[in-house]
């Protein structure tokens, strides 16, 4: 059946950062919403920050479009032109190849809710220009991981 069964559907939490960056992020929520129904050529979540947390550090994708939109509290987006106040209903999209680092973190006193669509190509890679840091391609087979920005690893 099509119908998502959300309380059933697969979920995570964490962050799979490397020290020290993985602090902002480690009690982020998430559910694979994309995965409940059997979706392969992109992925949903449905994400909830607590306050105080962020969705990721800034980054961007080479390879992969991105799409976020607010349910539910709010947050702020964080990009290279600065910083916007993002409420129910707001939206942003980020095209892969473009260099924008984004993320989202809540600076409230209550959790915010939003949705996250991406793609899953296997061959994406991409930097964190505040930290350095890269994502290697194939984390979606669990075969990535992260480097230094020199291609050191982590």
């Amino acid at each position: 059946m099509p119908k998502i069964d959300i309380p059933s559907a697969p979920t995570g939490e964490g962050s799979r950062y490397p020290e020290p960056y993985a602090a902002p992020c480690k009690k982020r929520r998430w559910v694979k919403l994309g995965d409940a129904a059997g979706l392969t050529q992109f992925g949903v979540n449905l994400v909830t920050l607590a306050p105080g947390v962020w969705s990721s550090q800034r980054h961007w994708h080479e390879k992969e479009d991105e799409f976020v939109y607010l349910l539910a509290g709010e947050l702020v987006l964080v990009t290279d032109e600065g910083e916007t106040v993002m409420r129910p209903g707001d939206c942003a999209g980020f095209k892969a190849g473009v260099r924008n680092g984004h993320c989202l973190q809540n600076r409230s006193d209550a959790p915010a809710q939003f949705l996250v669509v991406g793609g899953r190509d296997e061959t994406d890679w991409g930097e964190y220009p505040d930290i350095d840091l890269r994502f290697l391609p194939g984390r979606y087979a669990g075969m990535g991981g992260y480097s230094r920005k020199d291609g050191t690893p982590y």
